[in-house]
């Protein structure tokens, strides 16, 4: 039972993360935090796992399409991306070290505290004046920030990537979206080498990450292609929705953090 829900979790994750550019770890961590059980180094592992499967199908399928990475800045951010990957990974590890519920109730925090910033930024978005930057080691601290919170978190990338590619790059969210995966491919693949090569993967079960990886592999393709039917502000109202999700899940979750 618990493969086959792993499985559709991933499955609906990454077909709405395929879409808006989130990623689904943004989806996949909390809510098998909250129903799975296993421990939060597991889940994130799983978690990331997924994600970096998704990632790779996704960009795969991209390169055909009418939107196109940004060749320059979107370098720039993956780079930095990859080395906050690693700076997330260690940062995480210092932190489970703490023992108890520490890396759990940070994370929660974390992801309460950027989602509603992420959708409070969404809301007024309208009337907030985005910025172009094009210097190349603003782009590259950008990306190691990112980079950063996706590894510490677990989840990919999440909404935070769209809201800072919004901002920073004046990107409409279709071009957002594509360049937050290509972000989150670096990221992600940065942060599972680190743990490979540090010792530190945790405990899990094979079947289990198969089939989320499979999941993960089939709603990057879903999600990709549902996305090229939709309009730019049918992917906002998508992302929008997605937010409430997530912060609901996040708040469920930090609250049993101390029951």
């Amino acid at each position: 039972m618990q493969i086959l829900f792993s499985f559709l979790i991933c499955l609906l994750a990454t077909t709405v993360g395929g879409i808006s550019g989130v990623g689904g770890g943004v989806i996949i961590k909390p809510v098998l935090d909250a129903v799975s059980g296993m421990p939060v180094a597991t889940v994130s592992f799983l978690s990331g796992c997924t994600v970096l499967a998704m990632t790779v199908t996704s960009m795969l399928r991209s390169r055909g399409g009418d939107v196109k990475v940004e060749p320059r800045r979107g370098t720039l951010l993956a780079i930095g991306a990859a080395a906050g990957g690693v700076a997330g990974k260690e940062l995480f590890e210092l932190v489970r070290a703490a023992g108890g519920m520490t890396v759990s109730v940070a994370q929660q925090v974390m992801m309460i505290a950027l989602t509603l910033g992420v959708l409070a930024y969404t809301l007024n978005r309208s009337r907030i004046a985005a910025r172009d930057v094009k210097q190349p080691a603003a782009c590259v601290c950008i990306g190691l920030v990112l980079g950063l919170l996706s590894a510490f978190l677990g989840i990919g990338g999440g909404p935070i990537n769209l809201a800072v590619l919004y901002y920073f790059f004046s990107m409409d969210s279709k071009t957002a979206a594509l360049n937050s995966l290509y972000v989150i491919l670096f990221s992600q693949a940065a942060s599972f080498i680190s743990t490979i090569l540090r010792g530190t993967v945790p405990e899990f079960e094979w079947p289990v990450l198969l089939v989320m990886v499979i999941g993960g592999v089939a709603g990057g393709n879903l999600g990709r292609s549902i996305s090229k039917k939709l309009s730019n502000s049918g992917v906002d109202r998508l992302f929008f929705w997605l937010l409430i999700v997530i912060t609901a899940i996040s708040c469920y979750n930090l609250v049993n953090c101390f029951v």
